[in-house]
């Protein structure tokens, strides 16, 4: 189907991976099956999901592959698609996949295979994607981050460090085998003790590739997605930002953000749980802002996807314009008991 499609130039694919030890033959696989079939593949490595989705979308490519299984355990693995532009595939476009699998049909040779390319800068472009979303410095924020030794564990201190903020890097030192292990957004004691022994002002916590972001403050207090979303819808807001004054959320969203964005005079939309949905009902109606409690957020001026590390710079610019402690932003919102039934 992809071939298909296109008429004009080579099909070419951007191919990155976590950190877990099976994403090595698992690249590998993905590697020799799009170029034995005719595509030019850019290899990228260890890189957070959204930079595989921003990498799609700036060098024009017409798939990217991401080998991850995000917040699970190291032993699984999963396969995540892009489609051109950098969004996620639609459920129509899997169903055609799915129906041609066992199709037959005739392999490329000689020139008309793909080639493997390795490309050594899409660090660097993602890294400077994400600067570029900010217009304040970070200067005078100490941040703890917990990389949960996964995809984001080289980029993220690093382009915190280049935002002006003070950066702490735990759990940075991915093995293979130690990704989400006891760390990360599905596991926030290691960083609210680091964030308390340090006296950070903030703790960001990724999840294994890095389309997440969770918070902690200064106290050790967990700041949710949902949160995250009241303090930047409020940021938007203020600015004359936030298209529509609408936020997009699911509706696993506490009632505490029903409430927080009622009296803030924003109005808030429920889609079904899970992101593609959130950006679809986004990219339908213009929002700019939407996401999940689980700190899957989308900014839609700077991204197509979730985008963990862009979540965290632009929380901490609030934090930063607003002189504002984290514990002061996240208690615009009161977070209700829930229970998921």
């Amino acid at each position: 189907i992809l071939v298909e499609n296109i008429k004009d130039h080579r099909p070419k694919a951007i191919v990155g991976s976590d950190s877990r030890a099976s994403g090595e033959f698992l690249e590998a696989a993905v590697v020799a099956g799009l170029s034995s079939a005719g595509v030019d593949v850019y290899r990228v490595g260890v890189l957070p999901t959204p930079a595989i989705a921003y990498l799609v979308a700036q060098s024009g490519a017409d798939l990217g592959v991401m080998l991850s299984a995000s917040h699970n355990a190291m032993p699984d693995n999963g396969i995540k698609f892009f489609s051109r532009g950098g969004g996620k595939l639609d459920d129509s476009l899997e169903a055609a996949i799915e129906a041609r699998m066992n199709e037959s049909w005739e392999r490329p040779t000689g020139r008309d295979v793909g080639r493997v390319i390795n490309d050594e800068s899409a660090a660097e472009r993602y890294a400077f994607h994400l600067l570029s979303s900010l217009t304040s410095s970070l200067s005078g924020i100490k941040v703890v981050v917990d990389c949960a030794n996964g995809a984001s564990s080289e980029v993220a201190p690093e382009v915190y460090a280049r935002a002006g903020a003070e950066v702490i890097a735990i759990s940075n030192k991915p093995n293979g085998w130690n990704i989400n292990d006891n760390c990360g957004s599905t596991y926030l004691d290691n960083l609210i003790s680091k964030v308390k022994l340090e006296k950070a002002d903030l703790g960001i916590a990724h999840d294994g590739d890095a389309d997440r972001c969770l918070a902690v403050d200064s106290n050790g207090n967990e700041v949710d997605g949902d949160q995250i979303i009241a303090i930047l819808a409020a940021g938007l807001n203020a600015r004359g930002e936030l298209s529509k004054q609408t936020v997009v959320a699911t509706v696993m969203s506490n009632l505490g953000l029903r409430l927080c964005m009622q009296d803030a005079g924003i109005e808030m939309i429920e889609t079904k749980v899970g992101d593609r949905y959130v950006l679809e009902n986004m990219l339908a109606n213009g929002h700019k802002l939407g996401g999940e409690q689980s700190g899957h957020i989308i900014l839609k001026e700077h991204a197509n996807t979730g985008d963990g590390l862009l979540t965290a710079l632009q929380l901490m610019q609030v934090m930063a314009e607003s002189k504002k402690t984290l514990q002061d932003l996240a208690s615009v919102m009161v977070r209700f008991p829930q229970v998921l039934i």
